[in-house]
This record gives C-alpha cells, sequence and structure tokens, in this order.
C-alpha cells in the first residue's frame, strides 16, 4: 500500500541489495567452448560446476541500433574475456543492480549472457537447458546477481542467464521511430527481442555446454515472469523452448497510442514517451530519430525516472509484431498463438511483504539500545498488515497463475502447474522478525532455487543455514529441475503434482512437512473484494485504496470495477491522489516513506 511498485522496487529499499559474490570460484582453469560469439574460457564453480561468464550474444545495441531489434552477432574468432565489473543495461542504482555506487549504472553495450554448467569431463547425452530472464520491474536488474551453479550441479543442468534492454531502451514507441500513425514501423519491444535473440543464440550454441538445444525451459521471476508470458504470446518466439516457468509473474501490456500518449491522453500510463521526450528538452512531437539516439544513455534515464509514476508504465506494448495487438492475456488463449509447451506459474504467499515490511506507514522503526546498532522493526497493526498481505498477494497469484491458466486453458494448453511458495522459516532476531515481516516475500524463493542466498547483508536470516532451509532447497531444485527433464514437476518422496485444472484451480503448497501439499484455497476476485467489504481491520478509506490496487496493481488493470464497487462507494475518492498525498506525508513526518537502515 502507499507506494509506488516499481519507484519502491528500484529506487529504494538498500537494505535489501541483492549481493552476488563469486570468491569460490576460480578464475580461467576451466574448459573452452567455442561459439559464434567467440571462444570462452570457464571459471570452476563450486560442487563441480563450470561458469562461461560475458558472452555476447547480440551487437552492441549503440548509436543507431538503438530501438531496433538486436544485430546477430558473429564473431566466431574472438576471445571472449570477462569483464572486471558487473555488466548492466541502464538504470538506476537499486536493489536489483547489486548495490553498485552511481544514481544511473550500466551502459548500452549490454546484451551478454552467462552460462552455468555441471563437470563437463562426464558428460554422456545433452542435458536440458534452463534460460534465466531476471526481474526488475524491466526496469532495473542484470544477470551478475544471480549464482546458478549449484543447481546446474546437483541437477545436472545447463543454466543460461541473459541481460536485456531496459526501461526506455527495451520498450519505447515515438513518431520518430514508428511514423507519424505509430503503425508504419510498429516494432516497439526491444527488450522482449533481446530475449527472443538470446533464445536464438542459445539454438546455435549451447550444444557445446552440454545443453540440449532441443529441450529449453524458459524461467524468470517478477518481471521476468511477465516476459516469460511474453515470449509464450510472442509469435517470434516459436520453436526456440519448449517449457516455461513464470515465477510471480502478470500479463499486462499496453497499446502502441498509450506507450507514446501525446499529451497525456491516457492518464492511468505514466512515462509515456512523450511525457520523455518533453522532459529532454527536445520537441516532443516533431523530433526525429537521429536528434533520439543521440541523447546519452544516463540523460534519457534521468529524464525518465524524475516523471511522476503513480499508474502503469509501457514495460511490454502491444505492437502487433513481437507481441499481438489484442495483447498479453487474450494472445495466451488464443489458439493460433498457442505454443502448446508444459507450463509452470506460481506465486509467493507473502508477495506484497518486500515493499509494506519497510513501508513508514505499517512498520515502526525504533532505536532501544543506540543508533550504533540496527534498529528494530516492528509491525504498528498486525491485523491491518495480514490482511493487506493476504489480499494483495492472493489477487497477485490471480493475475499471475490463475487468469493466465484460465486463458491458456481455452488455448488449448493441458500441461499446466501451478505452484505457490509459502515457506518461511527465516533466522530471526531480536531487530527484525524476518518471518514475521517479509514471510514468504516476493523473490524469496529465488535463493532456494539456486541453493544459495541473495540478500546480501540479510542473506543468512533469510537463508539460514538449517535442515528446514536444506530441505526447501532440495525441494524446489527437485521441482524446478525435474520439469526442465520432462516437462512436470516432481519431488521426491512428496505428492503428487496434478495437471491444473481452471474449472476447479487447486496449486502446490511449496513448504516443509506436512505443508507441502494440494490446496484449493483459490478465491476469485469478487470474494476478495467482498473480504475486503467485510473487514474490520481497515479503515474506509484504506479499503478503497486496497480494492483500487485489487483491480490495478498486478495484471491487466479494471478500472470501472473500482468505481462500481459497493455500488460505487469509493468513485468518488482518487485513489492515486489519496496514495500521494499519504506518501508526502510520511516523507514530511519521517524524512522518506521506507525505512532504509
Amino acid at each position: 500500500m502507499f507506494f509506488s511498485f516499481s519507484r519502491a522496487a528500484v529506487l529504494f529499499l538498500p537494505l535489501f541489495i541483492i549481493a552476488c559474490t563469486h570468491s569460490d570460484h576460480e578464475v580461467g582453469s576451466g574448459p573452452s567452448v567455442a561459439t559464434t560469439s567467440g571462444s570462452v574460457v570457464a571459471e570452476l564453480g563450486p560442487e563441480g560446476s563450470v561458469i562461461y561468464r560475458d558472452i555476447g550474444y547480440a551487437a552492441p545495441p549503440v548509436d543507431t541500433l538503438r530501438w531496433r531489434a538486436p544485430a546477430t552477432l558473429n564473431t566466431p574468432e574472438r576471445s571472449i574475456s570477462a569483464f572486471a565489473d558487473p555488466v548492466m543495461c541502464p538504470q538506476p542504482q537499486s536493489m536489483t543492480s547489486g548495490g553498485v555506487a552511481g544514481e544511473y549504472l550500466g551502459t548500452e553495450d549490454c546484451l551478454y549472457l552467462d552460462v552455468y554448467a555441471p563437470n563437463p569431463t562426464d558428460l554422456s547425452d545433452p542435458l536440458p537447458v534452463m534460460l534465466w530472464i531476471h526481474g526488475g520491474s524491466n526496469l532495473t536488474g542484470h544477470k551478475g546477481t544471480y549464482d546458478f551453479s549449484r543447481l546446474a550441479a546437483r541437477q545436472r543442468v545447463v543454466v543460461v542467464v541473459i541481460n536485456y534492454r531496459l526501461g526506455p531502451f527495451g520498450w519505447f514507441v515515438h513518431p520518430a521511430l514508428n511514423g507519424p500513425d505509430l503503425d508504419s514501423s510498429p516494432v516497439a519491444n526491444f527488450g522482449t527481442l533481446d530475449m527472443i535473440e538470446a533464445l536464438r543464440w542459445t539454438q546455435k550454441n549451447i550444444g557445446g555446454f552440454g545443453g540440449d538445444p532441443a529441450n529449453v525451459t524458459v524461467f524468470g521471476e517478477s518481471a521476468g515472469g511477465r516476459n516469460v508470458f511474453s515470449l509464450l504470446a510472442s509469435p517470434l518466439a516459436n520453436g526456440l523452448f519448449h517449457r516455461a516457468i513464470a515465477q510471480s509473474g502478470h500479463v499486462r501490456s499496453v497499446g502502441m497510442a498509450e506507450a507514446y500518449n501525446f499529451e497525456r491522453q491516457y492518464p492511468t500510463v505514466d512515462r509515456g514517451s512523450w511525457e520523455v521526450v518533453g522532459a529532454l528538452d527536445l520537441e516532443a512531437a516533431n523530433t526525429s530519430a537521429e536528434a533520439l539516439r543521440a541523447v546519452p544513455a544516463h540523460d534519457l534515464l534521468r529524464a525518465y525516472f524524475e516523471l511522476e509514476e503513480d499508474h502503469i508504465q509501457p514495460l511490454v506494448i502491444r505492437d502487433g509484431v513481437v507481441i499481438p495487438a489484442e495483447g498479453i492475456l487474450a494472445a495466451l488463449a488464443d489458439p493460433q498463438y498457442a505454443k502448446s509447451v508444459p507450463v509452470m506459474a506460481g506465486t509467493t504467499r507473502d508477495e506484497i511483504t518486500l515493499w509494506l515490511g519497510l513501508s513508514r506507514y505499517f512498520v515502526d522503526v525504533s532505536y532501544p539500545l543506540t543508533r550504533l546498532l540496527p534498529a528494530r522493526l516492528r509491525i504498528k497493526d498486525a491485523a491491518q498488515y495480514a490482511f493487506w498481505v493476504d489480499m494483495r498477494s492472493r489477487g497477485w497469484k490471480l493475475g499471475a497463475v490463475d487468469e493466465p491458466f484460465a486463458a491458456m486453458s481455452q488455448a488449448g494448453y493441458d500441461e499446466l502447474y501451478a505452484y505457490r511458495y509459502d515457506w518461511d522459516g527465516q533466522a530471526d532476531n531480536y531487530f527484525v522478525p524476518f518471518s514475521e515481516i517479509l514471510g514468504a516475500s516476493h523473490a524469496s524463493e529465488i535463493a532456494f532455487v539456486m541453493g544459495a542466498p541473495m540478500y546480501g547483508e540479510i542473506g543468512h536470516f533469510m537463508y539460514p543455514d538449517t535442515d528446514s532451509a536444506r530441505e526447501m532447497t532440495r525441494i524446489m531444485m527437485s521441482a524446478w529441475g525435474s520439469f526442465a527433464y520432462r516437462g512436470t514437476p516432481q519431488i521426491d518422496g512428496g505428492p503428487d503434482w496434478p495437471r491444473y485444472d481452471s474449472s476447479k484451480p487447486a496449486f502446490m503448497r511449496l513448504d516443509v512437512g506436512d505443508a507441502l501439499a494440494m490446496s484449493d484455497d483459490v478465491p476469485d476476485r469478487a470474494e476478495l473484494l467482498d473480504r475486503v467489504a467485510d473487514t474490520t481491520a481497515l479503515t474506509s478509506l484504506e479499503q478503497c485504496l486496497l480494492v483500487w490496487e485489487l483491480v490495478t496493481a498486478v495484471g491487466v488493470p479494471d478500472y470501472p470495477a473500482y468505481a462500481a464497487w459497493q455500488e460505487g462507494r469509493c468513485a468518488k475518492i482518487d485513489a492515486a491522489e489519496e496514495k500521494r498525498r499519504i506518501r508526502e506525508a510520511l516523507e514530511v513526518e519521517y524524512g522518506s516513506v521506507y525505512f532504509s537502515g
């Protein structure tokens, strides 16, 4: 609540900076592989794995190649060396940029990937391939945040981790690029095209790493999950992958006119390219493609992120080429776009705590001993917090699993598997009761798929060295690994995991012990809205703001549903303006909306 989703995820939360270290890797000590991009030498990773870093998969999208489809890279004679610093596409400093110093980071020469593989000396048959698409709201993030060496070693899979263009570099519409009607040259999803090019590179080259190009699973989390759904909808991705896993994704997309948003004709879309170009002091309607491509990358970022953001942003666009004109959700229901591949999708039980858990509205911050020690965090109103987290997280699951799966069932997909990640056995301490404030938070499952902590200083609290955490890692790795091998998630010693049936939806509850079980606890959106109407845990205004979030925050926004709820009870309340007012009050009282350590 009372947060701008991407602003909170991108610009705040330094306490939750994701760290990735490679101190247990031996650089330049492994085998060499020849690719169409050049020859690359492996590092030796943990548990007998090998890691190949910083392999270019497309020509650098710079100068005249900015806002164009990625150009094929063909430099087999080149010798590839890993870069000294993390490689990332242009983005603001954030939790997902790994804590690198600087307001704006990255370079447009960023289309690189890493490959994690088991020890190549004992390979016989080609191994399943898993291509990871990172999260970060399609605004931030990079491949170096993740270490899939243990997944590769234990499950005997080859994992490819990619960068792709972000924000206004990855998704952009303008008459100078697309023609005055925006349809003369309609391509607008450059970040999605990067993913498709990475899949093409994988098809050509993964055999040299021991991988099977006929068995490729795309998987991703958050924005990466949305990008997985985008690939399932895109006709340009046909035949490039054979299974898909969408972790905490959704299916929102906007039209070409909305992405341009001339004179803000769509008030519920922010950071349209008309606004962005205007913020650059260019003539927004008449500037040329050459002038746009000449803008320095960090100037473009600054213009983009200094704009207000209270609504949705054009970060997947219905251009009619990469993404069908009817949008992701409708395309998933259309048999003409169906990939007919096995798909697994799920969310975490407490998705929204990653934001609410540091919001000054919900959490009290104190220093009972001394300011030289960490702050003590406590939930202000347990009933209010629990209700908000439960409703919003259930709403997220509807938009990330049940609605997409219902659509895909219409298109003939019959190998669908749903889950919810529930594990909350974190190591609490006096300062932060992680299991209460964060629980099974957004992105917390990634560490258990990787088998390594990933939350920087608090990583060992979120991913403790306990029997329960080790068992949860085994469960997650085995489910993801078996899905990559066979297209069905299986857990050794666990219950059967049946296919999803949209007429009576159910999901696998991923947890340890008896809590690892199937559940049919799937209330629809109407039932969630009725629960909001009946609750005594919220004020009347809070009820309206929660309803606003339930119908607009994840998936395809339904603004009429907000106006119609409870016979128009909230119709006169401008939820976006009320949230802005509350944020400003928190900033006056505390200096910021979010506690930052």
